[in-house]
């Protein structure tokens, strides 16, 4: 059974056609609708055209913010990109829903991970206390650091991302990706971090990070010690201790696609557009509807940077 919508629209097309030999009562029985139904459907109809061209008009915005930067989005992140457009548009996300509904744009939706990797720590005694406990967001910018490894398959071969992530405001603070798994690149993403943002660190500073060999290495150890920062690990094989860093990898991986690179120059372009995107322009929800370093700049300022508006757009 279709929409009483649809059938009135038949009936009314049928209807409208010369010399036509049904009358719109038999047509009304036929479709199994009312007569009074099909008549006060058809009075509305200027008003319905007037809302269709207005959802039209705002599918249009909605189109732009869900293409931006080439990284499609959700209802909430079309919201958030909405808000940081030049004036600003507040439209609410029940309303971006249901016209997304409407012209049939759908949101990404991000998969299960299929073979979730057990950390497979070295049996070592070099392992530090998880001292986080999963507060990622109880003290504030910059306390606590996450890091860890992804990998990264694409059609040239395989290659290795590591990462230091701000729980506080959910910021990359450095990132190196490499064509090797020797330590020397994790050593590297500490020495970018210190060098762009030591200022901004101290002696209370948590890096945590799995039980993996690289965190437990010597070499690691020691670069932490030297920068002044404390150690912290998750628990064997527990990756809700690093929920906030394992969630940005599946986020990322969802929005990228490097399947079709053939080599290594070609996956690090694509993966340092989107990091750009993501510190600066990917907005979060409980972020206040800000970018990481948007984010930031509002912690440490008090100057929040969207224009305060109080009436949004009606459903």
């Amino acid at each position: 059974m279709g929409k009483p919508s649809s059938k009135y629209e038949i009936i009314r097309e049928i209807a409208s056609q010369p010399n036509g030999q049904v009358t719109i009562t038999e047509l009304c029985s036929i479709a199994g609708v009312s007569r009074s139904g099909y008549y006060r459907w058809l009075s509305t109809d200027p008003a319905r055209q007037t809302r269709d061209e207005k959802d039209r008009a705002d599918f249009e915005l909605i189109l732009n913010a869900f293409y931006f930067r080439g990284y499609k989005k959700g209802a909430r992140s079309i919201y958030m990109r909405l808000l940081h457009m030049a004036p600003p548009v507040r439209m609410n996300v029940k309303k971006i829903r249901r016209i997304m509904k409407k012209f049939g744009l759908l949101c990404p939706i991000r998969k299960a991970n299929p073979y979730r990797r057990m950390q497979t720590a070295m049996k070592t005694n070099r392992v530090a206390e998880n001292l986080v406990n999963r507060e990622f967001a109880e003290h504030g910018p910059r306390q606590i650091l996450l890091t860890d490894i992804t990998y990264m398959n694409y059609s040239g071969g395989r290659c290795y991302l590591s990462t230091i992530l701000d729980a506080y405001t959910h910021e990359i603070l450095a990132y190196v990706l490499s064509e090797s798994l020797e330590v020397n690149f994790v050593l590297e993403t500490v020495n970018q971090m210190v060098i762009r943002h030591g200022i901004s660190l101290d002696a209370e500073t948590l890096i945590h990070s799995d039980q993996g060999c690289h965190y437990t290495s010597l070499k690691f150890i020691q670069i932490v010690k030297d920068a002044g920062f404390r150690q912290s690990m998750s628990r064997k094989g527990n990756c809700w201790d690093n929920a906030p860093q394992e969630s940005f990898f599946g986020h990322m991986k969802d929005e990228i696609d490097i399947s079709g690179c053939t080599d290594f120059s070609q996956v690090k372009a694509i993966v340092d557009d989107w990091m750009d995107y993501y510190n600066n322009e990917r907005y979060q929800w409980e972020l206040a509807k800000l970018s990481p370093c948007e984010y930031y700049r509002y912690c440490t300022t008090g100057e929040y940077p969207i224009p305060v508006y109080t009436v949004e757009t009606a459903k």
